[in-house]
């Protein structure tokens, strides 16, 4: 091989290597909308920050406002709202199950663990049972993953 197209394989390599870095990366920039007073909720910000997320965390008192607006079902509510990567992310989401939604990539508005389960990220005590994670999309409560 000559060295001029060694150079420029190179370079090309590098750029993808980079473009790719970069991609995987930006979907790791997320936005927790929780309660202002919410612990549980800046502890699942510190879980996803120590599997290398950047979390902003932004109380408010319109969570569900917030939560509607994402079209989140009532049914779905979960403790925060979470967007990343251009999902909606509901509640204590184990990281197995949001790291494959968001490379998975589907055709869904995004993923909820409804309600604050005991034993899920973020929250204390025991964990009961396998949690069901369900899509939020136009279809009614379907399971998207059980954790």
């Amino acid at each position: 091989m000559n060295r001029r197209i060694f150079v420029m394989t190179a370079v090309a390599i590098a750029l993808t290597t980079s473009m790719s870095a970069r991609a995987d990366h930006s979907f790791k920039h997320a936005a927790l909308y929780k309660n202002p007073s919410c612990g549980c909720c800046e502890e699942y910000a510190n879980y996803l920050r120590r599997a290398g997320y950047e979390v902003n965390v932004i109380p408010t008192h319109d969570l569900d406002k917030i939560k509607r607006e994402h079209k989140v079902p009532e049914a779905l509510d979960g403790c925060h709202t979470t967007l990343v990567g251009g999902y909606v992310v509901e509640g204590h989401v184990p990281l197995n199950t949001l790291n494959r939604l968001l490379t998975e990539k589907p055709k869904i508005t995004g993923i909820s663990l409804p309600g604050m389960p005991l034993g899920s990220p973020g929250m204390g005590g025991q964990k009961s049972g396998p949690f069901k994670i369900y899509e939020i999309s136009n279809r009614s409560q379907q399971v998207y993953a059980t954790e």
